[in-house]
């Protein structure tokens, strides 16, 4: 498990989305830091938040809009 600490203006799914790869975790992050749903959606500076180990998001397909025939 990692700390992130927050700067002025950061919200939590970028915050996922940067340090976790995806905003998929929010919800375990939450889990890990019962009360941080208190604060708000834009966190004040400062706000210690632990980061869970969490698997990597599955590769998706690419979506293909064109084909050729």
């Amino acid at each position: 498990m990692s700390v992130y600490v927050t700067k002025d203006g950061d919200v939590l799914d970028a915050i996922c989305l940067a340090e976790l790869g995806s905003t998929e975790h929010v919800a375990a992050v939450l889990d890990a830091n019962p009360g941080l749903a208190a604060a708000g959606p834009v966190l004040p500076k400062g706000v210690e938040i632990d980061l869970p180990i969490v698997a990597a998001p599955a590769p998706q397909a690419p979506i293909r809009l064109w084909t050729r025939s």
